[in-house]
């Protein structure tokens, strides 16, 4: 197939769009969370006086437990029978159960020791998490089965990704929701309340993928199961898990092009995970001088902003994709967000605080690009997999996938109240940070996430799962599996 040349997605591999908005619902759910988790986290340095370097542990250690509790969900979704599927009653009980644990894990009792908070929420983010994966995991395998054409899966990652994205028009006040002197008392009040309207959204949305939704391809798994002599009951299936798992878990790290997506989501990600909470820090002490409400305010504007850009930039993606490919499409979308990194040195100016809302639409283009397309990638992936191992792992690589980018940015929120401590950030000073802190902050907030950008380009300049290369790849499979299966 000459570059000029390609597939046309046929009427019956189409997903209709309202159920692309249903499985988008799910991104909601998984966006809202995460960006919670992270944003949130800043009550117990300016709220409760907590050392941001334990603040930086609490996002690291929990997400410790996903290195096994996330292969082993997707092992079990991924061989799990029962009448309603394999993925879905694993959504519907997670959604309800990480709504109810999200609610409580901020219901923080006042006039404690900071011991007692650091273990507080490091026993309740470990439950939560528990329960995050028992959702998120078998959500995301369900997506990478909904159809098997290789654009009609950028498409839906496109939809999803706009869903997603409401999250975060919506995040980036929740500083400000919390410091709100008309809503509450103080701001460890504000995450208390704030927690109960995400929980109750949480759990009302999160449920309508294993409502609604149908998967495609449990036919084609039976048959790749019966091929490989490996199926048993749902029942046994779980009594094998945890020894089982490690097979499937050191198949899926050892096949070269899903690493190649995993360094490059866990780089882009991560580098800007690492200093998420300088951009809050430099807006609030640099932008205007230690003022935490206008701070909050303006960094709200900013990734309210940005989150509006990706609605557009995620459907230039998904019509651009299919004419000049997935991974010219990384290059061009991580490069654009490098220049928005570079702008901040200039744009994040005291004298003109307005200013930092200009780089927020070009930094947009990596989350667009890299959350429309690597998803799709990995998909492709799934289908590569099949081909070699006769064994249909969506839940598998999922959650591989997404426990790469969990544990880096793990790392990235302890790695980065370590380095807020070493610019020298003291609360106690309030408006008095020396400007040398000032400047690390400015350093750190712009050169490590275009550092970590990239490097991801490098790492994707040699994936080989091309358009054709997808296509010929589906077609062995369905001529193995029979076309029945692959419906």
């Amino acid at each position: 197939m000459s570059q000029a040349e390609h597939y046309t997605t046929k009427p019956e591999d189409r997903i209709p769009f309202i159920q692309k908005l249903i499985f988008g619902a799910g991104a909601f759910v998984n966006n809202i969370l995460a960006y919670a988790m992270g944003g949130m986290v800043i009550v117990l340095n300016l709220g409760l006086g907590m050392n941001p370097a334990l603040v930086g542990l609490l996002g690291a250690l929990p997400r410790l437990t996903d290195a096994i509790t996330d292969p082993l969900m997707g092992y079990i979704s991924d061989n799990t029978k029962s009448r309603w599927g394999r993925r879905r009653p694993y959504i519907f009980v997670g959604a309800i159960a990480v709504g109810i644990t999200f609610a409580l894990l901020w219901q923080l009792p006042g006039g404690m020791s900071e011991a007692f908070y650091f273990w507080w929420f490091l026993v309740g983010s470990i439950i939560f998490y528990l329960a995050y994966t028992t959702f998120a995991t078998p959500w995301v395998a369900l997506g990478y089965e909904l159809t098997p054409d290789y654009h009609e899966r950028t498409r839906l990652m496109g939809v999803q990704n706009i869903i997603g994205n409401l999250a975060y028009m919506i995040g980036p006040y929740f500083l400000a929701i919390m410091n709100s002197k008309l809503l509450f008392d103080n701001m460890v009040d504000g995450a208390a309340g704030l927690a109960i309207v995400i929980a109750v959204c949480v759990a009302a949305i999160g449920v309508l993928p294993a409502i609604f939704l149908r998967e495609r391809f449990v036919a084609a798994a039976e048959v790749a199961t019966e091929q490989s002599g490996e199926k048993v009951s749902a029942w046994d299936t779980m009594k094998q898990a945890i020894g089982e798992f490690f097979s499937g878990f050191a198949t899926s790290l050892k096949f070269k092009p899903f690493l190649k997506l995993c360094a490059a989501t866990f780089l882009v990600f991560n580098g800007f995970m690492l200093i998420a909470a300088f951009q809050t820090y430099v807006i609030i002490y640099f932008v205007f001088g230690g003022d935490t409400d206008q701070g909050a305010v303006w960094a709200g504007h900013a990734g309210a902003l940005a989150a509006f850009a990706t609605l557009f930039i995620v459907a230039l993606i998904t019509w651009l994709c299919p004419k000049f490919g997935k991974r010219r499409a990384f290059y061009v979308t991580t490069g654009i967000s490098m220049f928005g990194y570079l702008l901040k040195w200039v744009c994040y100016n005291p004298e003109h605080p307005w200013m930092l809302l200009i780089p927020a639409p070009f930094i947009a283009f990596g989350f667009a690009g890299l959350f429309t397309l690597m998803p799709a990638m990995v998909a492709d992936v799934v289908d590569a997999d099949e081909l070699e191992t006769h064994e249909r792992r969506e839940g598998m690589y999922g959650s591989i996938f997404w426990w790469v980018v969990k544990l880096g940015m793990a790392a990235a929120l302890a790695a980065g109240g370590f380095l807020l401590n070493a610019t020298g950030f003291d609360v106690a000073l309030g408006v008095n940070q020396t400007a040398e802190t000032l400047t690390l902050m400015r350093v750190y907030d712009i050169f490590v996430p275009v550092a970590a950008s990239a490097i991801a380009i490098w790492a994707v300049a040699t994936y080989t799962i091309t358009e054709s290369k997808a296509h010929d790849i589906r077609m062995q499979l369905e001529e193995r599996r029979g076309s029945a299966a692959a419906a």
